[in-house]
């Protein structure tokens, strides 16, 4: 196979992949703050993430993927000021705080699953390891850390080159990004602990050697992705955003208990957003673009997965409906290709498909590149050199890195009906029924009141589709 280079976000180029351990390659992913449903741009990062973990799987590798879950210590800022999101969100819905983090974890999860991404080995959550939190904090206390009122914070002075990740020296500095505390030494320095305010009433909260209180964001990650991958790992992934405070202050952290230069990881890998024009895609917003936003719209959630994969991970994705609606009728062409080499499966072909596979593997080698992927997929399944049997065996290594499920969607999968509809499948099939008979006797006022009927009810007759759909479902 192609030796695989991955872009090292660290060093701002790219690298050959040189795992520690080829049998099992150890990844760890910064997961969800579960105070609110996941948007789909939260979601781009782990459609990436699972790229990368299907092609190291593909390329023959073993793989312990962590991905962790926040429900406590994340701020409403980037930094140290402001409520925690967990306590935030309990606070504003009335709930018990436990529940409103099992409820949008359960949600996360079913997102997931709906995109046709794997399982990682395990979904740490942080509340699990507020004690192996407090013990890293007071291993590096005495030589990186100071005491505020309000908790211990990390002097960043203290490890070398603190910031290189996020490009401090060459690309200008992030520090208004971060919220001034009183009595900071330096700007960039970051809570290890905050100390619960006298009168505060938390839900979420624990006694340490600096007061009862919660962790700082930055410090689960450290704890969590060292306990179940080691003082070293592969690959750190992430959203871009997290390039600027969240992974620089890991690194950090990692370098004070390690007591060398060494950041944790091999590989930093950052995707990048999701760009909403529109400004729906924001919780702040109000009006947050969830995957079951896209599937009461009558998306299907695995045309969300192929527009990411129309776009490299490292560039911005614009997401607009149009965009959708191409994505979901890519797909539709896809499956409906697929439904006619099943047909035609005995057929014989003159020419191999393991070219095919190569091209493949050389594209996906490149920094993971799924636009210039999919390309390869459509010659394949047009090319009629290649038997049908032979295009569809091919398929899989196509379905195995790209996620598709190609082999399994079925037509009838993809018919996803508005969450307003007042109609079912069976009714629809029934009044196409009908409409194809008042065609035939040429009753055209009756095909027509038909068809205004099920536009009524958010089904969009197509006439004349190319593709053979009797219909789909209005946006």
């Amino acid at each position: 196979m192609t030796p695989l280079t991955l872009y090292n976000s660290l060093t701002r180029s790219l690298e050959l992949f040189q795992p520690a351990d080829p049998a099992n390659v150890r990844i760890y992913s910064c997961g969800p703050t579960v105070y609110h449903y996941a948007h789909i741009g939260n979601l781009r990062a782990y459609l990436f993430t699972d790229t990368l973990g299907r092609v190291l799987t593909w390329k023959g590798h073993g793989l312990t993927h962590v991905i962790n879950i926040t429900d406590v210590g994340h701020l409403t800022s980037d930094a140290d000021a402001g409520d925690d999101k967990m306590e935030a969100a309990a606070k504003a819905s009335g709930r018990d705080i436990w529940a409103v983090a099992a409820h949008y974890t359960q949600a996360f999860k079913a997102n997931l699953k709906d995109l046709n991404v794997r399982d990682p080995a395990r979904f740490p959550l942080a509340t699990d390891h507020v004690p192996g939190m407090i013990a890293f904090g007071e291993a590096i206390a005495d030589k990186h850390c100071y005491r505020l009122p309000d908790g211990l914070y990390f002097d960043t002075s203290t490890v070398p080159d603190y910031g290189r990740l996020a490009g401090t020296r060459d690309e200008g500095p992030t520090e208004g990004r971060i919220d001034t505390v009183a009595g900071k030494r330096h700007a960039a320095d970051f809570a290890i602990w905050r100390t619960s305010a006298p009168g505060e009433n938390r839900q979420m909260e624990w006694d340490s050697p600096w007061g009862r209180g919660a962790p700082g964001w930055h410090l689960e990650c450290s704890v969590m992705s060292r306990q179940y991958l080691g003082d070293h790992f592969d690959i750190h992934t992430g959203g871009i955003d997290h390039r600027e405070i969240h992974h620089p202050n890991e690194i950090a952290q990692n370098q004070a208990i390690g007591g060398t230069a060494d950041t944790g990881a091999s590989l930093w890998m950052h995707n990048n957003f999701l760009v909403d024009r529109t400004g729906k895609m924001s919780k702040s917003s109000g009006e947050t673009l969830t995957l079951p936003t896209l599937v009461a719209r009558g998306f299907h959630p695995l045309a969300y997965r192929l527009m990411c994969l129309q776009a490299h991970y490292r560039s911005e994705l614009e997401f607009s409906w149009d965009n959708l609606v191409a994505a979901q009728t890519r797909l539709k062409r896809l499956v409906q290709t697929v439904a006619a080499l099943r047909v035609r499966g005995d057929a014989k072909g003159a020419a191999s498909a393991s070219p095919y596979a190569e091209r493949l593997d050389a594209a996906l080698s490149d920094d993971l590149n799924t636009p210039k992927a999919l390309p390869i997929l459509d010659e394949l399944l047009a090319d009629k050199k290649v038997g049908p049997a032979d295009r569809l065996a091919a398929l899989a290594d196509f379905d195995a890195v790209l996620g598709l499920n190609l082999l399994d969607l079925s037509r009838e999968d993809l018919r996803v009906r508005p969450a307003d509809a007042r109609i079912d499948e069976a009714g629809i099939a029934a009044r196409l029924a009908d409409r194809r008979e008042a065609r035939a006797a040429k009753d055209f006022p009756r095909s027509d009141t038909i068809r205004d009927e099920l536009a009524a009810l958010g089904v969009e007759v197509m006439d004349g589709d190319p593709l053979g759909w009797d219909w789909k479902v209005t946006v």
